[in-house]
C-alpha cells in the first residue's frame, strides 16, 4: 500500500506488507524489530502469537510527523 491508499484504508490495523512499501523496505525485517526491538521502529506495534498488527492512525502519525497527541 501506498500512504495514500493507507489513509484512506478504514482499517484500524495494518500489517507489515502494508507499510512496507512506504518504509521502503521489506516486510520481514520490519516484523523483525517489531520482535526484538520494537521501540526503535518509531510508531506502536502488536505482536499476537506469529502476527505483527500495526494501529494505523499512530503510524499515519509516525510517517506525517505528529505526536500521537496531534490530529
Amino acid at each position: 500500500m501506498n500512504i495514500e491508499q493507507i489513509r484512506q484504508a478504514d482499517k484500524t490495523m495494518l500489517v507489515p506488507a502494508d507499510v512496507a512499501e512506504v518504509l521502503c523496505c521489506d516486510p520481514q525485517l520490519i516484523r523483525i524489530m517489531a520482535r526484538q526491538k520494537p521501540e526503535l521502529l518509531g510508531f506502536p506495534v502488536c505482536c499476537v502469537g506469529s502476527r505483527v498488527k500495526i494501529p494505523r492512525l499512530p503510524f499515519l502519525n509516525f510517517i506525517e510527523g505528529r505526536t500521537n497527541n496531534e490530529q
